[in-house]
C-alpha cells in the first residue's frame, strides 16, 4: 500500500484502493462509527495516548474513511448549512476526497469544565475558537507520522482552506518530520521536491 499516495481536486482515488485497505471500526465520545485504515488507526491511538499523558488533550476520531456516496452526503450538507462557496472550498468532490483513502483523519477534543465534567468540542465553528490546542496537536504530528493536510495560506495549492482538524498519515516519522519541519509545506509540494506523483 502506498501511504504517500495523493488524492486531491485533481489526483482522483485510483479504481483499486478498496482492495488493499485493512481497515477498523470504532465508535468515538459523541457516539459516531468512524471507519480507519488499520495502520493509520494504530498510529492515532499513539498520538491520543500521547497528547492525552503529556499535554492533557483529549482527542477524538471525527471522521476517517468516507465512501463516494457519504462524501456526497456531506457536500450537499455543507452547502445547505454554510452555502456552496464554503461548501466547496472545506470539502473535497466525492471521488477526490483524501478520506477515500482511509489515511486522513478529522479531529476533534474534549475539554474538561470548571465543574470537572467533560464537554465535546466537535463544530467546526467550535474547533477554530482554540489555536493553542491546534498548535499542541501538530507540534507532534510527526513523530507518530501524521501531517497537517490543509496549512493556512495554502489554499492556492491544496484547494481546501485551512483545517486545523484532518490529520494524514505517511507511514514515515521522517517524512513527516520533514513536511511539519517547515510550516506551510503541503504533501502536494513535498511530493513535486521528491519527484513523485
Amino acid at each position: 500500500m502506498d501511504y504517500m499516495i495523493l488524492v486531491n481536486q485533481s489526483h482522483p482515488l485510483p479504481e483499486d484502493w478498496e482492495k488493499l485497505l485493512q481497515t477498523v471500526t470504532v465508535v468515538n465520545s459523541v457516539g459516531d462509527e468512524v471507519v480507519v485504515e488499520k495502520k493509520t488507526y494504530d498510529a492515532y491511538l499513539l498520538l491520543k495516548k500521547s497528547l492525552e499523558e503529556k499535554d492533557g488533550i483529549c482527542l477524538e476520531p471525527d471522521s476517517g474513511l468516507r465512501s463516494i456516496a457519504e462524501q456526497q452526503e456531506i457536500m450537499e450538507r455543507f452547502t445547505e448549512k454554510y452555502g456552496a462557496e464554503y461548501a466547496r472550498k472545506t470539502v473535497a468532490p466525492p471521488g477526490y476526497s483524501e478520506h477515500h483513502t482511509g489515511l486522513a483523519v478529522d479531529l476533534y477534543y474534549r475539554l474538561k469544565n470548571a465543574d470537572g465534567s467533560v464537554r465535546d468540542v466537535y463544530t467546526n465553528e467550535e474547533l477554530e475558537e482554540h489555536p493553542d490546542i491546534w498548535a499542541v496537536i501538530h507540534g507532534r504530528l510527526a513523530e507518530f507520522g501524521f501531517i497537517l493536510r490543509y496549512p493556512e495560506g495554502k489554499t492556492h495549492i491544496t484547494g481546501y482552506q485551512y483545517e486545523p482538524w484532518h490529520i494524514r498519515y505517511l507511514d514515515s516519522a521522517a517524512a513527516a518530520a520533514d513536511i511539519m519541519g517547515r510550516p506551510g509545506l503541503t504533501l502536494e509540494e513535498w511530493l513535486a521536491e521528491k519527484g513523485s506523483k
